[in-house]
């Protein structure tokens, strides 16, 4: 019942998409509950963000399974769920009568600005974790650049590809890494010996 109503307020209040509920579940989940970490939560953003469907609603699949397994997952994807299915439903039956009134623009106005900092606030999070050295650094500007200048390409990169492809780079940037880790800890105790 906990994890059903955990995630009940999380979607209740998962305003702006998966990237501007990050601090929200980086404090609640990992900081507050100690459900997961928040190198795992990255891990289940980016796992999320390659997946079908919504990042939000993927990362609480993911955390809902390791809390409490397959029926975990469920119970925390129908928490997360209700609130929004509930809201959506009420916006759609009332949308089209007012729309188009003032008050219901300058709410909308104020709204994607206030998702904009939640979500600019995610990104410096996830840049502090995510670029960490000349590597990665050199990474996110290759993946930047064919994002940016995606549609300016002869052949568009879709996504999915370019996390894909990143991943496989980590791997092979963090196998090297891992060597030449080792071979420094090999000649250390060569040399204390």
């Amino acid at each position: 019942m906990e994890l059903y109503l955990v995630f009940l307020r999380i979607g209740a209040v998962n305003f702006g998409g998966g990237y501007a509920m990050l601090p929200l579940l980086q404090r609640d989940l990992a900081e507050d509950r100690g459900w997961t970490n928040t190198d795992e939560l990255m891990d289940y953003f980016a796992i999320g963000q390659c997946t079908p469907g919504i990042i939000a609603l993927n990362v609480s699949t993911f955390i809902g399974n390791k809390k409490a397994g397959t029926i975990g997952g469920i119970i925390a994807t129908l928490g997360f769920l209700t609130a929004p299915i509930a809201v959506i439903l009420l916006i759609a039956a009332f949308m089209t009568n007012f729309a188009d009134l003032p008050v219901v623009q300058n709410a909308f106005a104020g709204i994607r600005v206030c998702v904009f900092v939640l979500i600019l606030q995610a990104v410096l999070r996830l840049w502090k974790k995510s670029v960490v050295d000349l590597r990665t650094l050199i990474l996110y500007l290759l993946v930047f650049v064919l994002t940016t200048f995606s549609r300016s390409l002869p052949i568009a990169v879709p996504a999915a590809v370019l996390v894909i492809l990143s991943g496989a780079i980590g791997i092979a940037l963090g196998g090297k890494k891992t060597e030449a880790k080792a071979a420094s800890e090999k000649k250390e105790k060569g040399e204390q010996a």
